[in-house]
């Protein structure tokens, strides 16, 4: 199996499952957000071969084997990122797809894409059906993650149309756990760092807006299934756990027993309201459904971070 972008959070975590499975996995990253501590310990492994490169340039020619699964994972994906790196980000969901689905096509894989909640953009349907086009903003700051992944979209489509080849799309909704960057960006490993330092937690507008947050463990878990089934997509993956910015923050301080004070700051441009998946599809399709509470979540993930 090929994963682009191996070395980030989600994926490292897949390719953790896929080789318990007995895979073989090459894993393609270019270290730009990944992080090559995040697969150290399948160093060695016979079944693991991780190749740096940027796949926005293609796959390094020496990566000559057959392969029976393709999942594009690549692309930077933080709010931070959206800002200081946009056309990195434009590849991936641009240059990068075609390239993952050339080989797809060359090797007859079955291709995975990761899509995106941001798909939807600021939601006015609530929760969001994989049938539900989206209130995007092309021109705002976030567009360059949301219209690349859209773009993702619409050409695996035209892949498996123009071409038969087998493909897959997930939309990944708000995940979270180990191996998550210090310095993300996200509510959550931002949230999580300055409650174990006791520093204040900065909620942006009133914190009255929404996120629906998954465990990485249950995202994996969809994910498998998807690529195990016939289904082309695009599904959700995520949890229901719908909550305020301002109750995930009180959350944390809480669990973390932490001292911080939570003080309100001026709201992000095209900061979302709401965000929460309709899992009716996964559910019937794949018989997906989530595991991991809310709080034991966070509690494994604040245990990450105050190891490092």
């Amino acid at each position: 199996m090929l994963v682009s972008g191996g070395a980030g959070f989600v994926p490292s975590h897949l390719i953790d499952r896929l080789i318990a499975r007995g895979c073989q996995v090459v894993a393609i990253d270019n270290f730009l957000t990944g992080s090559e501590s995040n697969v150290a310990h399948l160093a060695g492994n016979p079944l693991f071969t991780l190749v740096k490169a940027d796949i926005s340039d293609g796959i390094p020619a020496d990566v000559t084997d057959r392969f029976d699964a393709i999942l594009h994972m690549a692309s930077p994906a933080s709010p931070t990122d959206f800002g200081t790196l946009p056309i990195e980000i434009l590849r991936a969901g641009s240059l990068a797809t075609f390239h993952m689905l050339d080989r797809a096509r060359h090797d007859g894989a079955r291709f995975l894409l990761a899509s995106t909640s941001e798909a939807y953009g600021d939601p006015l349907v609530h929760p969001q059906p994989e049938s539900y086009w989206g209130n995007v903003n092309p021109i705002g700051i976030r567009s360059v993650y949301d219209e690349s992944k859209r773009f993702a979209e619409a050409t695996t489509m035209a892949y498996k149309r123009a071409y038969g080849v087998d493909t897959a799309i997930v939309r990944i909704f708000n995940t979270f756990g180990p191996r998550m960057r210090a310095d993300d960006g996200r509510a959550i490993p931002t949230f999580i760092n300055r409650a174990i330092r006791n520093e204040p937690l900065e909620v942006t507008g009133t914190g009255s807006q929404t996120r629906s947050i998954c465990f990485v463990d249950d995202l994996v878990r969809g994910i498998l299934l998807l690529l195990d089934s016939t289904e082309a997509g695009p599904i959700n993956c995520g949890t229901e756990h719908e909550m305020t910015m301002l109750e995930l923050a009180e959350r944390i301080v809480q669990i973390a027993d932490s001292k911080s004070d939570i003080v309100l700051i001026p709201r992000t441009a095209d900061d979302p309201d709401r965000r929460r998946p309709d899992l009716t599809l996964a559910r019937q399709k794949l018989g997906y459904e989530p595991e991991v509470g809310a709080d034991d979540g966070l509690r494994a993930t604040i245990d990450y971070f105050r190891a490092l």
